[in-house]
């Protein structure tokens, strides 16, 4: 009983002595930042339980050139582009007979239509997202259950004739679940239409142009990127991967931001606000294991792996090859927006993108996250930015 009692001990005092030692390796690989350029955005948001990264990484991309021209700082109001939106998608669906999707997601371009379009008004000018049914954030699971039927069923009516009081029932459920938008409102003392407030912002809604990188089209061409949620069918300009990254690198140093859509399903995306192109076979060999392949492994395993070397997380060294293949088998994809405002670098002098995301104040970084330069290389589907931080040699080469 003695003997047992010290193998015990002994064995506890080494998975002891070993959770010590990987805290302790954790804990010295953690990324120490340096700012390099920090750009002004505003205040971190959360979207909560809603498909809007598109709508709230935009609104806080415009909020942040108005902050740059200006020195104004704006709360946009998100449920206005979302109530707007949602509806130019449900006739857009209806048109078609049902041949394309009607989902929550969208891209940049549905939030520079919207200003265009309708215009915008301040956060306060709709209701508090989510208040409406008896919630503090935005939820939209019953939202959407309603939604999306009700879509469906007028784009797949056999009727030969549709009446077009199917808008007025569609406009009633965005308006209880968003909100109606206001026709006029007042601002600072001052009354505004949304259009009329669009206007007033500063801003030259033409400036605005989309970048992407795929040899699928000519570079130096505009395309419409071939994503479900591009539903709009906008033109973005082509350039080789090198380049498109120097518009995102020479945007932060002219002061701009970037208005990012991108990929962050890999397994080098965190929730605590990191993102690293992970390369899987390389960290397998630094940390000299003999486990199955990386592929392979459970997604909680790698977490622990990427998480445990930190810092010395060896990454991939994207190509354009690399991003075209991913696009076509369906690795690369469209899932979250987000806002590149400025670059840091860790101790080790690697780079990263400071990126400010739409999850509230979550993450070790309070709602920012750091991704490397090579992730956004890898990971980026399309970004909107203005056309004046463009390099002047690659605006003449797109002839803008």
């Amino acid at each position: 009983m003695k003997k047992l009692l010290v193998i015990t001990m002994l064995a506890i005092t080494a998975t002891s002595l070993q959770a010590q030692e990987t805290n302790e390796v954790k804990k010295s690989n953690k990324p120490v930042f340096t700012v390099i350029k920090e750009n002004p955005i505003t205040s971190i948001k959360d979207q909560n339980r809603s498909g809007t990264c598109w709508d709230y990484s935009t609104l806080s991309f415009f909020e942040a050139e108005i902050l740059k021209k200006t020195g104004k700082t704006y709360d946009l109001c998100e449920s206005f582009i979302a109530n707007k939106t949602y509806m130019d998608r449900a006739i857009q669906v209806v048109r078609f007979h049902g041949d394309c999707q009607f989902s929550q997601g969208g891209s940049a371009e549905d939030v520079l239509a919207t200003l265009k379009t309708h215009g915008i008004c301040p956060e306060d000018a709709m209701p508090f997202p989510g208040s409406l049914y008896g919630d503090s954030l935005n939820n939209f699971n019953e939202f959407f259950s309603l939604l999306e039927p009700y879509v469906n069923a007028i784009a797949k009516s056999t009727a030969k004739k549709i009446s077009p009081q199917w808008k007025v029932g569609l406009q009633g459920i965005l308006d209880a679940y968003l909100g109606t938008c206001p026709e006029e409102f007042t601002y600072e003392g001052k009354k505004y239409t949304p259009k009329s407030f669009a206007q007033s912002l500063g801003l030259n809604f033409d400036d605005y142009v989309s970048i992407t990188s795929y040899t699928h089209h000519p570079f130096y061409t505009a395309f419409a990127v071939e994503v479900q949620d591009n539903w709009r069918f906008p033109l973005s300009y082509n350039l080789p991967m090198d380049e498109m990254m120097q518009v995102i690198d020479n945007a932060i140093d002219q002061g701009y931001t970037v208005a990012w859509g991108g990929d962050v399903s890999e397994d080098g995306f965190t929730r605590q606000g990191l993102a690293y192109a992970v390369d899987g076979k390389a960290t397998q060999s630094l940390r000299g294991s003999d486990m199955a392949r990386w592929l392979k492994l459970a997604p909680a395993k790698k977490r622990d792996i990427i998480d445990s070397l930190g810092v010395n997380v060896p990454e991939i060294v994207p190509t354009q090859e690399m991003r075209q293949e991913r696009f076509d088998n369906w690795e690369l994809t469209d899932d979250h927006g987000m806002l590149i405002y400025g670059v840091a670098k860790d101790q080790n002098g690697r780079e990263y993108y400071m990126v400010k995301n739409s999850w509230g104040e979550s993450g070790e970084y309070k709602g920012i996250w750091y991704m490397t330069k090579t992730f956004i290389a890898a990971n980026t589907m399309d970004f909107l930015v203005n056309r004046n931080a463009i390099p002047k040699a690659i605006r003449k080469k797109l002839g803008l």
